[in-house]
């Protein structure tokens, strides 16, 4: 071999060994992979068990505490006096079903604080006969108020994240977080999503807001 192509055949030797290392390494992982994957599968089925017991109890407890902090509420009357009144009429449901009468207390809307034993806002439906039948509660709070105290942290009760309506909407308000907590009327679709399919305006004799 000439002294020439000498340094040619050491890098070709030295190309081989890298080439060969990254072989090595990926039949490594290849093999470890599966064993991870069942680690992987084995833990989630450990916990999730556990997790969903831990949620529901969570669901449990808030929609106890909405009921605890309404219950007062099941005459309109009594929520009128507490500082609530009706606004947007009764709200209908894009397709179906309905949220209701929203009866709103500005001044808690105003302090824009989280605190499921004071919800901004009382939900009812209206009756055949009427008369109002208490559904739940509406806690809201304006985005950009709650954006300044909590960037990038949208508002969530005991694990429930809010929903967010942008502006323009359907209400007239500026972009707000909002959580519907369905305590007096069981939802199929459940207890903390914005429409009810089994809550309807039919009844009500007033604006309603499509």
């Amino acid at each position: 071999m000439s002294t020439t192509s000498f340094p040619t055949f050491v890098a070709k030797v030295r190309q081989c060994v890298v080439q060969f290392r990254y072989f090595l390494i990926s039949l490594v992982l290849l093999n470890i992979s599966p064993l991870y994957d069942l680690a992987q599968e084995a833990h989630s089925h450990t916990l999730t068990p556990q997790h969903q017991e831990s949620k529901s109890e969570q669901q449990s407890a808030l929609i106890k505490i909405v009921r605890d902090a309404t219950a007062r509420f099941q005459d309109v009357r009594d929520a009128e006096y507490a500082g609530y009144r009706l606004e947007f009429g009764c709200v209908s449901g894009p397709d179906s079903g309905a949220m209701g009468l929203h009866y709103v207390n500005d001044m808690l809307v105003g302090e824009g604080v989280v605190d499921a034993s004071r919800p901004q806002i009382v939900l009812y439906e209206a009756q055949s006969n009427g008369s109002l039948k208490l559904t739940g509660a509406d806690y809201l709070v304006l985005a950009e108020a709650w954006d300044a105290k909590h960037p990038g942290t949208p508002p969530q009760l005991m694990g429930q994240i809010f929903h967010y309506f942008e502006f323009p909407n359907r209400f007239g308000l500026k972009a707000f977080y909002t959580l519907h907590v369905w305590a007096w009327k069981e939802n199929p679709n459940g207890a903390f999503v914005n429409w009810h399919p089994d809550v309807s305006c039919q009844a009500f004799v007033g604006k309603t807001t499509p």
